[in-house]
């Protein structure tokens, strides 16, 4: 029997358009990611994986192409269709601070979709949201705070709960670790390992950090220009990279690292 992939990108094309002509974000983009897996995307700014993001966590809908969940294709949906689609595709953003509404408290954000999708009692959801908090190694002292009274790593950690709280299928991680200091990153990425591990969800880890996805990912696609130029398996890791681009890439971060070592 087949395996069923919990996301499939097939042949996801881009195109801006306005008064200026088309701008082509993505050509032809096909992917896989397993249940339980973590793919990374990989480019230099520009190659358009935060459009890829965008277009998996159905924030923005593809030119030409058609996204499957779970073996079911997700094209243009109505509001009950797209709101079960969020529930099991969640995205954590680069900043927390921009996901926050500053109206509300952390216990209201993590409470939210729990009364939203009617999962269960406004005191249940309360009871959530401590466990939540408790899980990514806050406490229940945190409810009543405001997202001004914490650091980014602990916003970070409070959005990452949120992301998990409804069990969903894939998590898009959209450079979730790149405004952090290295201590808070490390720490982060050890939460999301452990919650992988914990909760089975698939990942989809967008970062232009090459040392990151051999730690994290298990095989990585290399976007430039919109386009996949190559899949790599992190098992060997960036050893075995056969396209040039790809090398280019590798070439810059290990200079990048060893200048910031020089630095130290």
């Amino acid at each position: 029997m087949k395996e069923v992939c919990t996301l499939e990108v097939n042949h996801i094309s881009k195109i801006y358009r306005d008064d200026g002509g088309e701008f082509h974000a993505l050509r032809d983009i096909n992917l896989s990611v397993h249940a339980g897996e973590c793919v990374g995307i990989v480019g230099q700014s520009g190659s358009g994986k935060s459009t890829l993001a965008r277009l998996v966590s159905k924030r923005i809908e593809p030119t030409e192409g058609e996204i499957l969940l779970n073996g079911i294709c997700r094209g243009k949906m109505n509001h009950r269709a797209l709101n079960a689609y969020f529930k099991d595709v969640q995205m954590v953003f680069q900043s927390p601070f921009d996901t926050f509404s500053p109206r509300m408290t952390i216990g209201q954000y993590l409470m939210e979709p729990f009364l939203n999708y009617k999962i269960c009692t406004k005191k249940e959801a309360r009871d959530k949201a401590t466990s939540l908090l408790e899980m990514v190694g806050l406490n229940a002292r945190d409810l009543h705070k405001q997202p001004d009274e914490f650091s980014g790593g602990q916003l970070q950690r409070v959005v990452i709960a949120r992301a998990v709280a409804l069990r969903p299928k894939l998590i898009v991680f959209d450079e979730a670790t790149s405004a952090l200091d290295v201590t808070i990153q490390k720490q982060i990425i050890e939460l999301i390992m452990r919650l992988r591990k914990d909760h089975g969800f698939a990942c989809m880890f967008i970062t232009h950090d090459l040392a990151l996805t051999e730690l994290i990912c298990d095989r990585v696609f290399v976007l430039h220009e919109g386009v996949i130029i190559e899949e790599v398996c992190m098992a060997s890791g960036f050893s075995r990279a056969n396209h040039q681009h790809t090398q280019k890439l590798v070439y810059t971060a290990q200079n990048f690292s060893l200048e910031n070592r020089k630095c130290v």
